[in-house]
C-alpha cells in the first residue's frame, strides 16, 4: 500500500547486537577494589586512598560506617577511620556494593530496580550460607552482588527485547536462558561472562556470572553457593521475572550444606523480612 501524501515514514526497528565494549564500564573505584584480592595492609591502606580519591565513594562509604548494618559505637568522621574499623575485605564489600548500586542508578527503572533486589537478597543468603558452612564470606556476598551483572547489562542495553522476556515468563528458572537467546541473542549468563572478561574482572568471577542457574553441575567452594542462592532470592520474593512453577523454600534449602541449612529459619516469610530490612538500609545509603 502507498503511503498517504505527507505521511510520516515509519523506520524499521533497529536490531541491537550484544557487545560488551559498548556497555558502560563498572565504576573504576569498585573495579580497582575487585582487582585488590590479597587483603593484606598495603591493600588496606591503596583501598582507602582509592576512596578518598572519589568524593561520592568517600560519602557513601561514611554513610555506611555510620549506619545500622555497621552499628560502630561512635561517629566515624573520616574515610581512613572508617577504613581501619571495617578491615579490607568488609571495606572492600562496601565499595562494590556502592559500586554496582550507582551503576544502577544511571537508569533505575523498575526492572533495574528488579535487578538490584535481586542481586542483594542473593548476595544476603550466599554471605550467610558461606558463613555458616566456614566458606568466605565476604567472596560469598561479592559474587553474589556481581552473578547477575549480565542480565542488568541485558536489561540496560536492549530494554525492548528484554521487555519481551519478561512478559513471557518461564515455567521454570533453566528455562529463562532459553528465552534470552531467542529474544536478546544471547542469555544473562553468557552476558555476564563476557562482561568479566572486557571489565577485566578477578577470573574467579567467571564461574560465577555464567554458570548460577546450574544444579547439577557447580563450581567447588563458596561458588557453589551462588545458584541457590540465586533461586532462594527469586522465592523469597525478589524476583525479576515470573516463574509458573517455582520449588519450595524447604527443596531449595536441600541444596545448601547441612550446616547452612540447618541455621536459615524455618519459615520463608521470617528470611525474607530480615533481607527486606537489610535491603532497605543499603538503598538509604
Amino acid at each position: 500500500m502507498t503511503p498517504a501524501p505527507g505521511a510520516a515514514k515509519v523506520s524499521p526497528p533497529v536490531e541491537l547486537h550484544w557487545d560488551p565494549e559498548g556497555i558502560p564500564p563498572f565504576p573504576a573505584v569498585a573495579l580497582k577494589a575487585l582487582n585488590l584480592m590479597s587483603g593484606t595492609d598495603t591493600s588496606l591502606i591503596e583501598l582507602c586512598n582509592l576512596i578518598r580519591s572519589d568524593p561520592a565513594f568517600s560519602m557513601a562509604v561514611l554513610k555506611v560506617a555510620n549506619s545500622p548494618l555497621v552499628a560502630f559505637p561512635k561517629n566515624v568522621s573520616s574515610v581512613l577511620q572508617a577504613s581501619m574499623l571495617l578491615g579490607f575485605l568488609r571495606l572492600r564489600r562496601v565499595v562494590v556494593t556502592v559500586g554496582l548500586k550507582s551503576y544502577f542508578e544511571n537508569s533505575f527503572s523498575l526492572l533495574i530496580r528488579s535487578c538490584w533486589r535481586h542481586s542483594v537478597a542473593c548476595a544476603i543468603v550466599a554471605e550467610r550460607s558461606a558463613k555458616w558452612s566456614s566458606l568466605d564470606d565476604e567472596f560469598g556476598y561479592t559474587a553474589g552482588i556481581l552473578h547477575d551483572i549480565g542480565r542488568v547489562a541485558l536489561a540496560t542495553f536492549m530494554p525492548d527485547a528484554y521487555a519481551r522476556v519478561l512478559k513471557r515468563g518461564v515455567d521454570r528458572p533453566e528455562d529463562l536462558l532459553m528465552v534470552e537467546r531467542e529474544l536478546c541473542g544471547i542469555d544473562h549468563c553468557e552476558a555476564g561472562r563476557s562482561l568479566v572478561g572486557a571489565w577485566n574482572l578477578p577470573g574467579s568471577f567467571l564461574e560465577v556470572t555464567a554458570c548460577h542457574h546450574e544444579r547439577e553441575v557447580r563450581p567447588p567452594g563458596t561458588a557453589s553457593l551462588i545458584p541457590p542462592s540465586c533461586e532462594l532470592a527469586d522465592a523469597l520474593g525478589f524476583s525479576v521475572i515470573h516463574c509458573r512453577s517455582p520449588r519450595s523454600y524447604a527443596d531449595i534449602l536441600a541444596d545448601f550444606p547441612e550446616r547452612a541449612r540447618n541455621r536459615f529459619p524455618t519459615k520463608a516469610e521470617e528470611l525474607a523480612f530480615e533481607i527486606t530490612n537489610e535491603i532497605k538500609v543499603i538503598e538509604s545509603v
